[in-house]
Order: structure tokens, then C-alpha cells, then sequence
């Protein structure tokens, strides 16, 4: 799983469904099961630096926080260069116990360089999900056109006919 997927899959594991807040990464349990499942080290400390940097991303993300907020996370990583058969190739030495925690917040860095402004939360407010935008003109704005998308869109259609009336 790539970098920017585990970042979107991390993010989203905060969903409403049926109305009611959800969780993946609830217990201890869920969030090893999570961890194992993205091939990332699944213990505690993994699980617990995981949710806390979820939190984080997500304030971030959503513009309610500052990017520094973000730095206990990635304190003590370090990329070392070695020379493999076609040029430089980097190795992450990543912090026991929250190592899944950095991988998170590195690739929130890389997505925000590469393609600044792509990682948003969904447009409708009911929604806690987020998206990254790869249409060229960016203008990406509900993490699904069938589900939120078609939602907001009956809902304005809604309130323009009451309107009217």
C-alpha cells in the first residue's frame, strides 16, 4: 500500500454511518487488527501514537490546527542515503512504537508538496470523511459523488423548489 493511501485509509477511519459516529481504531484490538492489515508493526504504543496522529492529521487537514501540531509525531526519524544499482536510495529510521504514526504524517507532508491543497475533508458538513482531489481541475468536492455528493446536491435542489414555491 502506498504512502498516500494509507494516509486517506488512516483519515478515514472516523466515518458516519446510519447517523452515528464511528471508529475503526476504537480499541486496542481494532487498532492492532488495523495496523496488521497495513502491514504496519501492531502493538500498543503503535495503536496509541496511530489514533493520537489521526486526530492531529485530521485538525490539520480541516484548517482547525497548525502543521507544527504535527512534529511529536515525526520527532526522531531520520532518512538515510545509500547507493543501490540505479542511484540514492533512502531508508526511514522510524521511532519504535509510533513508527505507523510518522509513515502517517510524512505522507500527509508529501501529498501537501506534490500536490498542495488535493487532501481535503468533504464538503458536506454530515461527513467526516476526506478525500484527495486527482481530477486536473481540482475541484473535487464530496469524498463520494454517488453517496455525499448526490446528497448535497437533492438537498440544494430541495431548498431552491421550497424557495420558489
Amino acid at each position: 500500500m502506498g504512502a498516500e493511501a494509507l494516509l486517506l485509509d488512516l483519515l478515514n477511519t472516523t466515518p458516519v454511518i446510519d447517523g452515528a459516529p464511528q471508529d475503526a481504531l476504537a480499541d486496542a484490538k481494532a487498532g492492532r487488527r488495523w495496523l496488521a492489515e497495513h502491514d504496519l508493526p501492531a502493538s500498543d504504543d503503535e495503536w496509541r501514537a496511530l489514533v493520537d496522529a489521526r486526530a492531529a492529521l485530521q485538525d490539520v487537514v480541516r484548517g482547525d490546527d497548525v502543521p507544527a501540531s504535527l512534529a511529536p509525531f515525526v520527532e526522531g526519524v531520520r532518512a538515510t542515503a545509500s547507493f543501490d544499482g540505479e542511484g540514492v536510495a533512502w531508508a526511514l529510521d522510524l521511532p519504535e512504537g509510533r513508527s505507523a504514526a510518522a509513515r502517517a504524517v510524512l505522507a500527509w507532508d508529501a501529498l501537501r508538496v506534490s500536490s498542495p491543497g488535493r487532501l481535503r475533508p468533504c464538503a458536506n458538513p454530515e461527513c467526516r470523511l476526506f478525500l484527495i482531489d486527482h481530477s486536473k481541475p481540482n475541484s473535487a468536492r464530496w469524498c463520494s459523488m454517488a453517496v455525499c455528493g448526490n446528497r448535497m446536491k437533492a438537498r440544494r435542489h430541495y431548498q431552491r423548489t421550497r424557495r420558489a414555491e
